[in-house]
């Protein structure tokens, strides 16, 4: 199988970077992209800045690549995401020229010859990867092993707070967005009523887009509804947070449910979207209703597209999707002290021999992943695969603080019980116009 390439699902960053480092390591890859050009998820959200600099969005084996071309690595600022492909990540995919492939959508990966029942001398049997491309022709390929880098972009999470679409939420398909609004595409919002649900990053991205607008479009109105009570962690790590953009990000946030430009309401749990005329209705599991919005904004998490992969033998954590050794690092339920460690091949490896899951798709539903994880994962996959097995079990990269305490915090009750490792002491906060009890 040595002259067969490696396989790499997904031309976004982590998967670009692992075809630098496959090349660094004399392994030919071959980078399937479904879209047309490459990263063309981050192009989708260009219009949002980074909270990581820009010397912690580019790849160290990238840039060797890139250097010979006269290309430059931009050292100072934060870039947005459609900054961060015109900058970074096309010229990446223009250097490795051909071993990029578009239009070529992966529906199936197994080994040659055999399914996923059969043992017989499966390890020595080429994967094949079965695509599609836009006209629906299929074809298939062979590879020595194969790298997902596929992300999670494509499988946003519903509003329904029990992980499946709320009742009425498929029919109100045209009333919801499950991306960060852009303030320089105010149409949906300008004068308007938005609600956001969401607790994450992406949801104060969110709310910070629609400040925007509001200030510049009187009238409109805003509510972000969010599924647990109010913690310390609410809006992120704060000046503790050792990568400070974002803890910026969550400052800004409370900022404006502070002020009263954003109402905030706690404790919501979406069981329906009622659709009345134009307008949508959150309600709850409660039975609380939030007054008609005039878009939804959805912005729960993501979760990984598994289908592919289901002549593969995985091991996968039940709760997040994600490989079992890294599991513990990442669950929001478990996790309760600020950053976790970086992760490499050891860690990613699955029962099927040479296949190894990096990049967002790694962290299956966790959040927080950031660039600086899935680059020492690939780093380190690419050792592997070459049979550098020092180089791939080192570990070259320290994950910044978040600066959070207490992982995912409390769901139904205020913690007065001081649990985690850094628990705070209970007091209370003024979020927006109405005291709420820690």
């Amino acid at each position: 199988m040595n002259d067969l390439p490696v396989v790499v699902i997904g031309a976004g960053p982590q998967g670009l970077a692992a075809a630098a480092h496959l090349l660094e390591r004399g392994l030919e890859p071959l980078v399937l992209e479904s879209g047309a050009t490459a990263a063309p998820a981050v192009a989708e959200w260009g219009h949002v800045r980074l909270f990581s600099a820009w010397p912690e969005l580019v790849d160290a084996a990238s840039v060797r690549l890139l250097e010979p071309t006269g290309w430059a690595p931009p050292t100072q600022g934060y870039p947005t995401g459609a900054e961060w492909v015109e900058g970074y990540l096309a010229p990446l995919a223009a250097a490795l020229g051909e071993r990029v492939r578009y239009d070529a959508r992966v529906i199936g990966v197994s080994r040659k010859g055999r399914d996923r029942l059969v043992d017989a001398d499966r390890a020595d049997q080429p994967f094949t990867i079965h695509l599609v491309d836009g006209t629906g022709t299929e074809s298939r390929l062979e590879a020595r092993a194969v790298i997902d880098a596929s992300g999670t972009w494509r499988r946003p999470s519903p509003a329904g707070a029990d992980g499946l679409p709320a009742i009425g939420e498929r029919a109100a398909a045209d009333l919801i967005s499950y991306q960060v609004p852009d303030r320089a595409r105010p149409a949906a919002y300008a004068g308007k009523h938005t609600v956001v649900v969401g607790s994450g990053d992406s949801a104060f991205n969110a709310v910070h887009e629609l400040v925007q607008i509001a200030a510049d479009h009187p009238g409109t109105r805003i509510t972000w509804a969010i599924r647990r009570v109010v913690s310390d962690n609410t809006f992120g790590g704060g000046a503790a947070d050792e990568l400070p953009e974002r803890g910026a990000l969550g400052q800004r946030a409370r900022a404006a449910v502070d002020s009263g430009t954003v109402q905030l309401v706690t404790g919501f749990r979406t069981a329906e979207v009622r659709r009345e005329d134009d307008r949508a209705v959150l309600v709850s599991e409660t039975g609380q209703e939030l007054p008609g919005a005039d878009t939804l904004v959805v912005l729960t998490g993501f979760r990984p597209d598994l289908s592919f992969l289901s002549e593969m033998r995985l091991d996968l954590d039940p709760t997040l999707e994600a490989p079992r050794r890294i599991a513990t690092e990442i669950d929001p339920n478990l996790h309760s002290c600020g950053s976790v460690r970086a992760t490499g091949a050891a860690d990613l490896a699955q029962p099927e021999p040479d296949l190894y899951l990096v990049g967002m798709k790694s962290y299956g539903r966790a959040p927080t992943f950031l660039a600086l994880t899935g680059y020492e994962q690939v780093r380190s996959v690419a050792a592997a695969l070459a049979g550098d097995h020092e180089a791939a079990a080192r570990v070259e990269l320290v994950l910044p603080d978040t600066g959070v305490c207490g992982g995912a915090g409390v769901f139904d009750e205020p913690d007065t019980a001081g649990g985690g490792c850094c628990a705070p002491t209970p007091q209370t906060l003024d979020i927006g116009r109405a005291p709420v009890s820690l």
